[in-house]
């Protein structure tokens, strides 16, 4: 082998050594013979280094993956024989092999199995067998092929498909952080670890190589595989696992453990009875109480536990397990300090619960009355272990055990439903179930509650400054806790509003005094009521006097007892939450409006001195105002004068760091613009008002226009554009304010916005940092067509001139999403403006369409893809706009040139929505043009172009069948029957069929035999 090559396969080596090694991975794999050069590499130990051993494990696996069928019997032989010579090797070995050489070996033996067992190579499993015998280190890769296997037969973690390297090493990253988190699985997530990136150079290649059978095939072969093993080996192999167990369990704790975790995983598809015995399941029990094995046998369990069976046979497993964990004293929680044991047994323990409460359902629906009842005493008999775990201070823990809860929750509704009660909430019936449940059971659901409750409280070290991957894992916890708290609304509705109240109210009377995250958690669980309990319509203050009494008196109680001040951002954060959660409580009690609106205008909302406290409060402020409405009224002039230095534009140059962020201050625009025109002024009164707004922002606008223009500097110029966007962009927010009740031209704000856009419109002449201007004053102009309809007409010419001049691919995309706006909404109104720009806006897009590109600019290839897209969609627009006039009068030559691009879209471009696009511009023609009244030749052009591409699109093998797009009409019948079927050699029998077929008034059936005429025709 290239020596110097093999250099580069060393983590520490530099770039020009890797990619040599690289290439020359890829010179091996396409070699006919290099992979024999490897595998008397193995066979014979001739390397030590373990980078070269890894390295041609992987060009044999290549071999085996990919080319395995050109080999002749003679070198499949070879390899089979080059594995078992390497594995013998192992036990005689001064030092056993690194890890992962050991598992890349793994994963070519299993490899091997799954291309050999079913035909050449039946007693693999026997043969390795009577090679490691209970050799420790054979019997380490033994139990290592074993994983391997289930891994490419079962292990849905492993995606057999040759999708991108990348997503590989996504997913493999993603367990390992997993694994880390649970302190689960190590040792397969440090080798895939290792792997991915501590061997770059082949790393990619390795990765493609996990495969590319087809899914279906490969489910085929695998069940066969699988059906195969029962048949002939696995009674031996659990034979094999039982003595390793036996033999192992008291001196090799690691050989124990991954002999463990192959039960564990093969237990899922062989006959549980081989391992849920007498003997297999006392010797697992046993290494509960051994420190080392006990996380494994609980995993081990688990499977077990999960296997499907009867339910009466799953119920007294489960009951015969609990007995004997119990008596080992496994069920005392507070006595246990190791938590990855106790997150393994919460596991355990809600598999156990899970499967018990499958078994009742099961039971349940087969009315075996007697058994059901059986399980539910079973299950009643585990909630106390269920609520050690779920109160337990370690969130793994916790969460581990919330399946078992939740499905806990819902068989105490089943089980109560024949004597439930009715209780009415507002506008919705709900089911009282707590009154049909036993003291025990309601003693359950009351626990579970406090439990809920408690576990929804931050810690101490959780950082809200800078949220990590802790901080992430608690707020999907917390998640999962609202799931929880929801059914317990379905129970109970009454004592969660109850408890919540209490917690609520003891909390808030002493807030100076209390916790932050104490009071957090009671604002909180105020909130959380809000979608916990039934309502209609967010009606939680009227309909049932209880509940809205008590909703009722815990806002008052929030928003008057000064908690807003609070020295946390959590409990700040909280705070405005609930109170836009129920905006609806200021209708019943408006007096409170004024105090909720000072906390959120001063420094405990938008001039807090967090910076993601003022974020959320911007757009919080936004949705509190908008859903007041006109409570705002004797508000408006007040708030609009508190809010005006947040309006303000941060130019570049001043180096003031604004409170907010300009998308923060989007928000604070919208809402000045929804205060000025949902209020009760006149239209004078809001046109003044929305003046205020607005030309502040039109005078910076000016003088920063200015200094771009003359700005040297591209981080300035840059700099400045932004700015000048942002102001664009605050002037387009304000108009989303005006809605068909309340137009512009209602309010008076016409002229205003007039005055913006011509403001706005020179920004497009200037030759600097077109792309950012140029995106600013489109999104304006869309709005504007909305909100000043006709009004903003004379500005279209000149700024499509502008935006059409020195345009990229981007830049038309964008562009003609503007123009199909203007013309679908005006119509013939601007027929005499699309008629004049239509030519120069093709020719900006041909122009672009036919620059030259790299073939492996896929960049490039993806930006012209869209823009043909617009350009069809422009097209589509045109015609089903009823201004198909437009086309026709650009001249016959332009008209030809146009309609050969939509015939060209619709059958050699291997897109689908630019083909289905393109057919419905020709079925619009045609229904225009096709009469006698249609331009000159278009009859002709019909019968020569636009037929036969309804013939030729679906021929493509890249034409998907079932999303044909055609439509033609019965007079072309005598054309295709005599002269264009005959021309494609449609033989005559088939001709008349199709003939038929096209005259039969049901399209659908036309359609469904279009799918087999062009299936049938297809080449």
């Amino acid at each position: 082998m290239d020596e110097q090559a093999l250099l580069g396969l060393n983590p520490n080596a530099d770039a020009d050594f890797r990619q040599r090694a690289l290439a020359y991975f890829e010179q091996l794999k396409i070699s006919q013979d290099a992979w024999q050069v490897c595998a008397e590499a193995l066979a014979q130990s001739i390397y030590s280094d373990d980078h070269i051993k890894f390295f041609c494990f992987q060009v044999l696996e290549h071999q085996v993956k990919f080319k395995y069928s050109e080999l002749t019997e003679v070198q499949q032989q070879l390899i089979r024989e080059t594995l078992i010579t390497w594995l013998q090797a192992q036990m005689l070995n001064p030092q056993p092999e690194k890890t992962f050489i050991r598992n890349k070996a793994a994963q070519v033996f299993a490899l091997l199995f799954v291309t050999e067992y079913l035909t050449k190579w039946p007693k693999f499993f026997f043969d390795i067998l009577s090679v490691v015998d209970l050799n420790p280190r054979g019997v380490d890769m033994y139990l290592r092929i074993l994983m391997a296997v289930d891994a490419e037969l079962v292990d849905r973690d492993v995606v057999h498909t040759s999708e991108a390297s990348y997503y590989y090493a996504l997913i493999f990253v993603l367990k390992f952080k997993k694994y880390l988190c649970f302190n689960y699985r190590r040792r397969f997530a440090e080798r895939l670890f290792f792997f991915i990136f501590f061997f770059p150079p082949y790393g990619n290649s390795a990765l493609e190589s996990l495969g590319d059978l087809d899914p279906k095939a490969e489910a085929r072969r695998n069940t066969l595989l699988k059906d195969t093993m029962r048949e002939q080996c696995i009674p031996s192999l659990v034979e094999s696992w039982y003595q390793i167990l036996q033999n192992y369990q008291y001196n090799n704790s690691e050989l124990t453990c991954q002999c463990l975790e192959v039960v564990g995983a093969y237990v899922s598809w062989i006959d549980l009875s081989l391992i849920a015995n007498e003997r297999f399941i006392n010797m697992l029990l046993g290494h509960m109480s051994v420190e080392v094995l006990r996380e494994e046998a609980c995993d081990c369990l688990f499977e077990i536990v999960n296997k499907g069976m009867d339910p009466i046979d799953k119920t007294k497993l489960v009951e015969s397990l609990c007995q004997v964990l119990q008596s080992a004293g496994l069920f005392s929680i507070d006595q246990e300090d190791d938590v990855d044991f106790l997150a393994r047994f919460s596991k355990l323990v809600n598999g156990m619960g899970q499967a018990l409460i499958a078994s009742w359902t099961k039971l349940i629906k087969s009315g075996d009355m007697k058994s059901a009842q059986d399980a539910l005493q079973a299950i009643e008999a585990k909630v106390s272990l269920m609520l050690q775990l779920l109160i337990h201070e370690d969130d793994d823990i916790s969460s581990n055990i919330i399946g078992f809860c939740y499905d806990y929750l819902h068989i105490l509704k089943q089980a109560s439903m024949p004597d439930f009660s009715l209780t009415v909430f507002g506008d919705i019936i709900c089911f009282d179930f707590l009154s049909a449940l036993s003291d025990q059971q309601k003693a359950n659901v009351e626990a579970i509650m406090l439990a809920v409750m408690k576990k929804l409280t931050y810690d101490e070290e959780y950082n809200f400054e800078n949220e990590g991957e802790d901080e992430a894992m608690f707020v999907e916890y917390r998640k999962q806790l609202k799931l929880l708290l929801d059914r317990l609304a379905q129970v109970s509705p009454e004592l969660l509003l109850a408890s919540v109240r209490r917690v609520f109210n003891t909390t808030l009377q002493n807030w100076q005094t209390t916790r932050f995250m104490e009071v957090e958690v009671a604002i909180r669980l105020l909130y959380m009521l809000a979608e916990a309990l039934p309502v209609s319509h967010g009606a939680h203050f009227s309909g049932d006097v209880t509940k809205a009494t008590a909703l009722q008196d815990m806002m008052r109680t929030l928003v008057t007892s000064g908690v807003s001040a609070y020295q946390h951002t959590s409990v700040t954060l909280e705070f405005f939450e609930t109170v836009v959660r129920y905006e609806k409580f200021f209708a019943v009690e408006p007096q409170h409006i004024p105090t909720v609106l000072m906390a959120f205008l001063d420094h405990r909302g938008l001039r807090h001195s967090s910076p993601k406290v003022r974020s959320r409060t911007a757009y919080l402020f936004s949705r509190f105002v908008k859903s007041l409405n006109k409570q705002m009224n004797p508000f408006i002039e007040d708030v609009l004068n508190r809010i005006q230095d947040l309006l303000e534009l941060s130019p570049p140059e001043n180096g003031y760091q604004a409170l907010l962020s300009s998308d923060d201050q989007l928000f604070i625009y919208e809402t000045a613009g929804v205060l000025i025109v949902n209020s009760e002024y006149s239209a004078e009164r809001k046109q003044a008002l929305m003046r205020n707004l607005l030309t502040p922002l039109m005078e910076k606008f000016k003088v920063l226009l200015e200094k771009l223009m003359m700005a040297q500097d591209e981080d300035r110029q840059m700099a400045l554009a932004d700015c000048l966007n942002h102001a664009v962009g605050f002037a387009s927010r304000t108009s989303k304010a005006f809605s068909n009740k309340q137009t512009v031209k209602q309010c008076g704000c016409s002229e205003v916005y007039l005055d913006c856009l011509q403001t706005f419109l020179p920004a497009l002449s200037c030759p600097l940092q077109k792309e950012v201007l140029r995106s600013g004053v489109r999104t304006f102009l869309h709005r504007m067509i909305i909100c000043l309809e006709e009004e903003v007409l004379p500005f279209i010419p000149s700024a499509s001139e502008h935006m059409l001049k020195d345009c990229e691919a981007k830049d038309l995309q964008e562009f003609i999403p503007l123009i199909n706006q203007i013309t679908a909404k005006f119509k013939t109104q601007v027929s005499p403006f699309l008629q004049q720009m239509f030519m120069p806006l093709l020719h900006a897009i041909f122009e672009v369409l036919l620059l030259p590109a790299e073939d492996n600019d896929q960049s490039a290839a993806l930006e012209k893809q869209m823009l043909r897209r617009s350009y069809f969609a422009f097209l589509q627009t045109v015609t089903g706009s009823g201004m198909s006039e437009v086309i026709a009068n650009q001249g016959a030559e332009n008209v030809e040139r146009v309609l050969f691009t939509v015939i060209q879209g619709a059958v050699d471009y291997p897109d689908p929505i630019a083909q289905k696009t393109c057919f419905i511009i020709l079925s619009k023609l045609v229904e225009l043009w096709g009469g006698k009244d249609g331009p000159v030749g278009f009859a002709d052009f019909v019968y020569k172009h636009i037929v036969p591409a309804c013939f030729l699109a679906p021929l493509k093998q890249t034409f998907d069948l079932a999303d044909a797009q055609t439509v033609l009409g019965p007079e072309c019948i005598q054309y295709l029957q005599q002269e264009y079927l005959p021309s494609l050699q449609v033989a005559p029998e088939i001709i008349q069929e199709f003939c038929q077929a096209l005259q039969q008034p049901d399209a659908k059936v036309f359609k469904n035999y279009l799918k087999v005429f062009f299936q049938r025709a297809k080449p």
